[in-house]
């Protein structure tokens, strides 16, 4: 399958592909190794990262021949599927989902249930006998695609379901029936017109040609640009788009989606961590629109799945010697694995990590040693509340990213990032946020939600940047024009100052005196195993008998520099060395050094 010089731009996920991650990205060759090793995979194929780099190089041309390659491709998955792409009764549905060498988690776009129109949105209510999980898909379509491809306000769409919501007294997308769903496909429909001139589009080849497209310019999307270039990852390696079978959790209650971690990204305690919600779609976990259930609900929920997704948790962790992240979709009591990635994680939970995976024989103590990121430790010493200070909790949410801040508050990401940048110290609070807000996420000092859970964006996001973030807040609500924030009991205003406890998901009103973490055992062990295989020995900068008690704490060898200047700028002996410098006459000078003498002793005594 491939074009008339040659080039081969398209995969399937059952046959081998010669470029690894390089050419399929993370999402593309995970998919393809879980199908080696007999996972349960939708069926699919990638459009290679070789694709998104001649697209970018030609201006955003599609790349001659890449239409007819996917269009082979979509042939081979009808013949699999037994379904045809565009058919009026049953169709093949296909997710597009962009996926590139190095994760960039929830920077790029996603387009579900793509390929429903007019005529089989009613096909697929008769042939289901599910008319509202008909509905449901067909109005996700508009909204994605309209948001993705055609750059359509998303706050529109939102806005429209809190309307009908409003309409029908209810609270909850789910509270929302068959009739409400078809009513909100036209209100969308129009919606998509006003804003792009022209109908949703009908042919279902015509989605798929501009979502595919739209995937590839989303790598060239501010927010993608913003992450990579905080992560430090080139910006020419471009994308791969997977083109996957759809599966969907939106069937009912014997239906559902997840995202979990096969060990706690937090701590790196080795248990199950994340969640899943019943009768949704994988965006509703992300995007932080529902609250979801903790994974081991699952087991009461959908017991038969949850019993297949602990022995996939188990392999996968085995063949990848990694904390895996997982995605996952089930289909009326049938699971489906959408993506696997080495998971992001705390600078906590990675020594945690790596000490226990060696310890249990999965890795070497060169390879803990190696693992572990240097940048990333600077989050040991992030701050944590002063244990002595008693504080007045205003509100409760999930603790997911550990550390704690203190700030003022602001509602937009534009705001934190302009004040964040001038030095300001400020809490990014939001409903949710989303990858837009990845500027203001970047300068805040800590970040709070109303809404999303243990694995939504601003947990992910604030996990891997080592700030403390704490979403689900429960007594949070938010009005953005009238510039207030209530917190439980208590209205607050923009500017206003408050401390959040990533360790504990605690929110409390004014400013927290922080001090600085201890630091672990594990700390300790990875430093000791370093130092088998090191072979330079630091010493350290130290000043202070303070300063040296440190640098033991970190397992320097000596000290290498020792200003003594240093020890006089306490604020209880600057005084006595301005008395020496401005003293008149040489008694009067000696007399100042003699008070110097015994505390310029101790501090040697110390550091000794």
């Amino acid at each position: 399958m491939c074009d008339y010089r040659g080039v081969r731009y398209v995969y399937d996920y059952a046959e081998e592909a010669p470029g690894g991650r390089e050419l399929l990205g993370g999402k593309g060759v995970g998919l393809a190794e879980m199908t080696a090793l007999g996972v349960p995979v939708p069926a699919g194929f990638t459009i290679t990262t070789d694709a998104c780099r001649t697209y970018m190089a030609a201006g955003k041309v599609v790349p001659e021949g890449l239409d007819d390659e996917v269009g082979k491709h979509i042939a081979a998955l009808e013949q699999r599927s037994g379904k045809r792409f565009g058919d009026p009764s049953d169709p093949l549905l296909v997710s597009v989902r962009s996926g590139a060498a190095v994760s960039m988690p929830g920077m790029m776009d996603t387009i579900l249930n793509l390929g429903l129109n007019d005529i089989a949105v009613e096909g697929q209510a008769r042939t289901t006998g599910n008319p509202r999980f008909a509905y449901d898909s067909y109005r996700r379509l508009i909204q994605m695609y309209g948001e993705v491809v055609d750059g359509v306000s998303g706050h529109r769409f939102e806005s429209a379901i809190a309307d009908l919501k409003a309409a029908r007294s209810v609270t909850g997308d789910l509270d929302l029936d068959a009739d409400d769903l078809r009513e909100l496909i036209g209100t969308f429909q129009r919606i998509y017109e006003e804003e792009v001139g022209a109908g949703f589009p009908q042919d279902p080849r015509e989605q798929l040609r501009r979502a595919y497209r739209a995937v590839f310019d989303s790598w060239d999307a501010p927010r993608a640009n913003v992450y990579r270039g905080l992560y430090g990852i080139p910006d020419d390696i471009g994308t791969a788009v997977n083109v996957v079978q759809m599966v969907f959790g939106n069937k009912g209650e014997g239906s559902g989606t997840g995202v979990c971690f096969t060990r706690n990204p937090s701590t790196g305690e080795s248990a199950y961590y994340g969640e899943f919600l019943v009768n949704a779609q994988g965006e509703d976990v992300v995007a932080g629109t529902r609250t979801p259930e903790p994974i081991t609900a699952m087991h009461e929920r959908l017991p038969a799945a949850y019993v297949q997704l602990t022995a996939a948790f188990e392999l996968l962790e085995a063949h990848y010697r990694d904390m895996q992240d997982i995605e996952f979709t089930v289909e009326e009591g049938k699971l489906y694995l959408l993506q696997t990635r080495t998971g992001k994680r705390t600078a906590t939970a990675a020594l945690r990590i790596a000490v226990e995976m060696s310890e249990e024989g999965l890795i070497s103590r060169g390879e803990a040693v190696a693992r572990t990121d240097i940048n990333q430790l600077e989050q040991l010493l992030h701050p944590m509340l002063d244990p002595t200070v008693a504080v007045e909790v205003a509100a409760k949410g999930l603790n997911v990213s550990p550390g704690a801040a203190s700030g003022a508050i602001v509602l937009d990401a534009d705001t934190a990032a302009r004040r964040g940048k001038a030095g300001d110290d400020v809490i990014l609070v939001r409903w949710e946020t989303s990858p837009d807000d990845i500027h203001g996420l970047i300068e805040a000092r800590g970040v709070l939600t109303a809404h999303g859970g243990l694995t939504s964006h601003a947990a992910v996001v604030a996990r891997g940047m080592g700030k403390p973030c704490v979403t689900a807040c429960e007594g949070l609500s938010i009005d953005e024009r009238a510039g207030t924030v209530r917190l439980g009991d208590q209205t607050l205003n923009v500017g206003d100052v408050i401390t959040i406890d990533g360790g504990t998901g605690r929110v409390i009103v004014g400013p927290v005196r922080l001090v600085p973490p201890a630091i672990d055992e594990n700390f300790g062990t990875i430093l000791g195993w370093a130092d088998e295989f090191s072979r330079l020995r630091v010493r350290a900068n130290a000043d202070t008998p303070e300063d040296a008690a440190k640098a033991r704490e970190f397992g320097a060898t000596g000290i290498g520099l020792c200003r003594t200047e240093h020890m006089f700028m306490a604020p209880d002996r600057l005084p006595i060395v301005q008395e020496m410098i401005m003293a008149s006459t040489e008694s009067e000078r000696r007399a100042a050094l003699d008070r110097l003498l015994p505390v310029q002793q101790s501090d040697f005594e110390g550091i000794f």
